[in-house]
């Protein structure tokens, strides 16, 4: 017998007179009364009985699991694993006082739940030595219901949590981990790994109350090579380590999948736990200097090249490779590298070396256009089949930009090639029929699925005799 069955078959001995068509209908009208998504059955039958005057008691057994949490409920115990769990805030109340709250996701055999540990429990020493995948037992919690009407488990000064060690059935995190391209949407509480695409970048925008927070984007590849957007609200860099290598291994805990302009994306928040291969101090790196642009600061914008054919976007903030020049092989300890960015600062330093034989020249890493695919870097080499042309474009916004764009080809394929804003003047120094070596374009997808390229601040075209 379900607990449900045992629960009403009480209310039924207290009060003969309704069937359990009668309590069924009860029910009904009062989910349909509290709205959608914030009552069970289970819920629905303790408030009926409350206008009844009837009281029904908790059963015997006390440890449930998380698919039978209903809101009202009291003094539930239960084993979980962690899956995430955020840092302790600290909030002001109306009356100016102030409480601590930490939240933390947790799982067992088949359900998720979010769990609040408030004032002094946010701060136990037992939290903050927890981490996702410790087997816990959460002890007296009572259950409220969040903004969406879930049942979320409170952990309050009645309540506890403890780290228990036995044997269970709560799957490990490992057994849960899914390769990033075989999610879904609208999965939330997931476990997902698969590789960094690219660089991390991070964005600043302002929160709900006006609040200016941060955020960390990038891309996920996963074993069929496409990939998935990723943002990640309320983490900065200091969530990462200082140097991570291209094509590194991630794991994120606690995400949540939506659908965005260009399908799937995963978001995640201050309490997603980042596992991502790296180092916690850099290395030197030795690269060839490919190109060297400046930015809108003054400041050196340089792409490399290393011996395994990784091109990286060096950010110079200290002007140090301005003595340098292209095609020059250089040894450069930076402050922090993510992916194919590297930051150099005014602690780094660079130095210009001869005995390395393994870096690949500018030829060596060229593409053919028939190879490119979209949301790629690349270097070319190709003709130019027209005169290039620069036109006036009006913005949604109602800003008005320069574009300049030229038709060019190499053996295999054309292709365009574009440049907006200042990089316009790019392509307005070029002229039909020149060959030109392109380095740094990035290859987009444009009208009816033509691939094109798009000059970035790391380009330069240079003509060939």
């Amino acid at each position: 017998m379900s607990e449900f069955d045992a629960l009403l078959g009480k209310l039924l001995e207290q009060k003969p007179e309704l069937s359990r068509s009668d309590v069924e209908e009860k029910i009904k009208q009062k989910k349909e009364k509290i709205g959608a998504g914030y009552l069970t059955d289970q819920g629905a039958l303790f408030l009926i009985a409350s206008d009844l005057g009837v009281i029904l008691e908790q059963p015997a057994k006390v440890e449930i699991g998380i698919r039978d949490l209903h809101v009202g409920a009291k003094e539930v115990t239960l084993d979980t694993r962690i899956l995430s769990i955020s840092p302790s805030k600290q909030f002001s109340r109306k009356d100016g006082t102030t409480f601590f709250l930490r939240t933390m996701t947790v799982y067992d055999i088949d359900s998720t739940a979010s769990v609040k540990l408030w004032d002094e429990k946010a701060n136990l020493p037992v939290i903050n030595k927890l981490k996702p995948g410790d087997l816990v037992k959460i002890v007296k919690a009572y259950v409220k219901s969040d903004l969406n009407g879930a049942p979320t488990l409170n952990i309050g000064s009645g309540s506890d949590i403890e780290v228990i060690d036995k044997q269970t059935n709560i799957p490990s995190l490992e057994s849960i981990t899914k390769d990033v391209s075989s999610i879904k949407e609208n999965e939330k509480d997931i476990v997902v790994s698969g590789n960094i695409d690219g660089n991390i970048s991070l964005m600043e925008y302002t929160n709900s109350q006006g609040q200016l927070r941060k955020a960390l984007r990038f891309r996920l590849k996963g074993n069929d090579n496409n990939f998935v957007k990723v943002v990640l609200w309320g983490k900065d860099e200091s969530s990462l380590p200082k140097m991570i290598p291209p094509n590194a291994k991630v794991r994120l805990l606690g995400m949540k999948t939506k659908s965005g302009n260009q399908g799937i994306e995963l978001h995640g928040n201050d309490a997603t736990v980042i596992e991502i291969e790296g180092k916690k101090e850099t290395e030197p790196v030795v690269a060839r200097v490919l190109s060297i642009a400046k930015n809108e600061s003054g400041n050196n914008l340089v792409l490399a090249v290393d011996k395994n054919k990784n091109i990286f976007k060096i950010f110079d903030q200290a002007n140090i490779i301005g003595s340098y020049n292209e095609m020059d092989i250089i040894e450069l300890m930076p402050s922090k590298v993510i992916g194919d960015s590297v930051t150099l600062n005014k602690d780094s330093f660079v130095r210009k070396i001869e005995s390395e034989k393994n870096i690949p020249s500018l030829s060596e890493i060229r593409t053919k256009i028939s190879d490119i695919k979209p949301d790629n870097e690349y270097c070319v080499e190709a003709i130019i089949l027209k005169e290039p042309q620069r036109r006036q474009v009006q913005t949604k916004s109602g800003e008005t930009i320069a574009l300049s764009e030229m038709f060019v080809e190499d053996d295999s394929k054309q292709i365009w090639i574009k440049g907006w804003r200042n990089l316009s003047r790019l392509i307005d120094k070029c002229s039909l029929g020149e060959i030109v070596s392109i380095t740094g374009v990035n290859a987009k997808s444009g009208l009816e699925g033509r691939i094109e390229l798009f000059l970035t601040q790391f380009s330069s075209i240079k003509k060939k005799n």
